[in-house]
Order: structure tokens, then sequence, then C-alpha cells
């Protein structure tokens, strides 16, 4: 033990084991939420083919990167920073990128951004990049992620669904399935998201893993003594599995393709969409990186922190992991600051919490018995929490606030985190060099710009170089 304190610099930091396994397990039970939730937002899409990740397999998986690379993180870096499948991430991957091919080739890509974000830390470039980006922008995007997976949530929970076009209305959503709310599954769906927020105002430590077990036994109840179609469920039955323990089945590690999606839609789309993975992760794990430093006072007076670049390329090497794991991006958790608040100070914390993650490896059937509407209330809750960033805009700056508004609102009303991005940023290069202040726009910033304008104009583009 004595060994692990000055390893971990334990005393040095005015903590102690105990006080650190503490908060390794607050830690945990605060992200486990993400052992459900990513399953379910992989595996409940398809892809080009319309083949369907396994359920299981994709628990295994995210699971185990998580365990292994929040011990490397604290090892390496000796901060009590989790890392697990970055929610938002999993969305663009899910529903915006693996339609358009196959999933090893979808995964590919996250590899390549994970090899990207590696390469900009070891360049220094990762810093320019961040530096070059207006802040409010930044929140922008945290913003418009927490609106689009709100979203993401109410549709999966079939709380609103999409209007036919047959139905002949100008309404592309509505309430329901025809207006109305129906079914025990809504139900338990909204008392998941009256329980979510009610706990998260009472500041209940691990509140969201509290809401999905709770609303898990209340479905396996509910649907145990009522005549409920196996369809209104969804993919996942709330039913009692055969068997609690079972081997993790590791099947998806390494099925990835690293040049595939270049064939499948070309090269320009396959960059952007490794563009908007590393971006998404930038803005994601800087900012709970800073945060997760402060709070536990490991920043100094000058706003610098210990082995920063360490720490920014464990991240980097979570996006690798995770999408070779095909579990999607992994980055780094705001929730850790639930075990700060426990008092972790070391990465000693991340030690313990990779442990738990470990341990949950074998109890990979509980996870397969959650349905979407005991999960999904989390997405909504998780959304809110993004969306309470939109206060730091300067909403009196109309050369940034549209800008950010754009971004904010075509997220979710275009279901892609691409859109609002590239909008955000066209928008703030045109309005800055309309008022003739071109030159305060970041040399960088007008390349991605000019980026995204070809990713939006690539039909009369390809029109007209004859491109079919």
């Amino acid at each position: 033990m004595r060994a692990n304190d000055r390893f971990f610099k334990i005393s040095e930091r005015g903590s102690s084991p105990l006080q650190e396994a503490r908060g390794g397990i607050a830690t945990f039970f605060t992200m486990a939420y993400i052992i459900v939730l990513n399953p379910i937002i992989l595996s409940g899409a398809t892809d080009k083919y319309g083949h369907h990740l396994s359920h299981g397999q994709v628990v295994t998986m995210t699971v185990l990167v998580a365990a292994v690379m929040t011990v490397i993180m604290g090892v390496v870096g000796n901060i009590p920073l989790a890392i697990a499948a970055g929610l938002g991430l999993n969305g663009v991957v899910a529903f915006q990128i693996a339609p358009k091919m196959s999933w090893p080739d979808a995964m590919g890509l996250v590899v390549l951004s994970g090899i990207a974000i590696v390469l900009l830390v070891v360049t220094g470039l990762r810093e320019l990049i961040m530096d070059a980006i207006p802040l409010g922008l930044k929140q922008a995007i945290g913003v418009g992620i927490g609106s689009f997976i709100a979203f993401l949530g109410l549709v999966d929970a079939g709380f609103i669904s999409r209007t036919p076009d047959a139905a002949g209305s100008t309404v592309p959503v509505t309430l329901g399935t025809d207006g109305h709310l129906q079914g025990w599954p809504t139900l338990v769906f909204c008392l998941g998201v009256l329980l979510t927020f009610v706990l998260l105002v009472r500041k209940v430590r691990g509140a969201i893993l509290i809401s999905i077990v709770l609303m898990t036994v209340l479905a396996m109840t509910v649907n145990g003594i009522a005549d409920i179609a196996p369809g209104q469920w969804g993919l996942i039955q709330p039913e009692v599995p055969d068997q609690v323990v079972a081997t993790p089945d590791f099947g998806l590690l390494g099925n990835v393709s690293l040049t595939g999606a270049f064939s499948e839609v070309g090269v320009l789309t396959a960059v952007i969409f490794v563009f908007t993975l590393m971006l998404s992760d930038f803005f994601d794990a800087m900012g709970t990186i800073i945060g997760v430093s402060s709070e536990a006072g490991l920043v100094d007076e000058k706003g610098k922190m210990p082995r920063i670049g360490r720490i920014l390329f464990v991240d980097g090497l979570a996006a690798v992991a995770g999408g070779a794991a095909s579990c999607s991006s992994n980055t780094c958790y705001v929730e850790s600051t639930a075990g700060v608040g426990e008092g972790a100070r070391t990465g000693f914390a991340n030690v313990v919490t990779g442990l738990f993650f470990a341990a949950a490896l074998f109890l990979t059937p509980l996870a397969t018995v959650v349905p979407y509407q005991a999960a999904t209330p989390a997405l909504v809750a998780v959304g809110f929490l993004l969306m309470t960033q939109v206060k730091k805009i300067d909403w009196d700056d109309w050369e940034l606030a549209v800008p950010a508004f754009l971004t904010i609102v075509l997220m979710p009303f275009t279901y892609s985190i691409t859109n609002g991005i590239g909008a955000g940023f066209l928008a703030y290069v045109v309005l800055k060099a309309a008022n003739g202040k071109a030159k305060q726009v970041p040399w960088l910033l007008w390349i991605v710009a000019a980026f995204f304008l070809v990713y939006f104009a690539i039909d009369p583009i390809e029109q007209l170089l004859g491109v079919n």
C-alpha cells in the first residue's frame, strides 16, 4: 500500500486509499448507465446492409474498453478521470455513419479519428485547433449535442415518432404514434423521466443508474402482469434472464475496416465523418478534463495541470480502442466529478472504477433485460445536463449568437451533429467577413469552413464535375 501511495501521490494530494476507493466506486455507479445505454444505441441501429450489432457483444466490448482505458488513464495520467463510450459520439456512429456503410467500415472511421487525435496531441496541433474555435461555438456544440441526445431518447422510447408521408401532414413528428400516448411501455418511460429528474434535483448520487434499475424492475413487473405485445417494448424484452453470470463474448474485437468507408461513401464524406468524430471528442474531452481537474484541485494558478500531454494522449487511445472493439469512440466522463466529490484526487480511484467495470464483464445478461423505455430517460437527462451550457453563450453578440443558434437547432432538426457543426462554422466566418472582420477569424477556421462548404455543396459539385 505504501508503494501505491508513493506512485499515485495519494498522501501528497491530501487523500487516502480509503477515500480514493470510495471515490472510484462513486464514479462507477454514476456512469455505469453507459453499460446499458451504449448497447441500446448501437445495437438498435442498422448499417447500410440492414445488419445489427449483437447486443450482448456490444455490452461486453463497452465494459471491456471502459475497464482497460480507465485503468490506463489512472496509471498514466494519475487523475481520477474515468473513460467509457461517449454519448453523442455513439449517436453519430449509429445513426449517421453506419447507415451509409457496413459496421466494420463505420468503426474503422472511429479508429482513424482516434489516430488523428493522437497525432494532433503528439504534434501539439490539438491546442492550436482548440484555440482557433471561439468559445461560444464550443459551448454551442455541447448544447446542440444535448438537444440531439434528448431528441434521440424521446424517439427511441416511442414518446414521439415520425409522421408517415402518407398522412399528408406538414408536421414531421408527432406525439406517440398517432398524436396520443399509448401503452404501458410509454408510461414506464414517462415515469422514468420524472424519477430521473427528481433524483437529479435532490442531488442523489447515482441518480441515473438508480432510475434505470427501478424502471427496469417496473417494466419487468408490468410485462409479467399485463398483456403486452413484444413489439411495443422494441428490441429488448424486460424479462428475467435465464442466467445472471455469463462468459463474455469478445466476438466484435478487431472487427473493423480502416479503408472500406472510403470506397463506400467517397474520400470527402469519409474524411468529414472522421473530422466530426474527432471534433466532438475534442470539445467533450477538453472540457471534462479541465472541469474535473479544477474540482480536484489539480490545476495550478496559471491554469495548467500536470501530465496534460499524457492525459490527452490516453484520451486519443481510448477513441482508437473503442473503434477497434466496435463499441464506438471512448472518451473522458464528466461523471468522474462524483468521485472527486467523494474525495478522489489521484489515479488510484480510476483503478477501483476499472476493477468494478471488469467485474461487470461477467454480469452482461443483466444488461440485456433493460428495455428502451427504462434506459432512454437517461438520454433525456444527459441531454438536459449538456444543454445547461447555453447560459454561457453571449447572446448579445450576434456574430457569435447566430452561428451558435444554427449549431444548436440543426443538430436535432436534421438528425445530424455534422450538419450543426458545419452550419455554425460557415455562418461564423461569413458573418465576420460581412462585418469587415475577416482578419479576426483564425486561418485554421477558414480551412475548416471551406471543408464544410464543399460538404454541403457536394451534390451540385458532383453534377458540375459529371460525377455520378
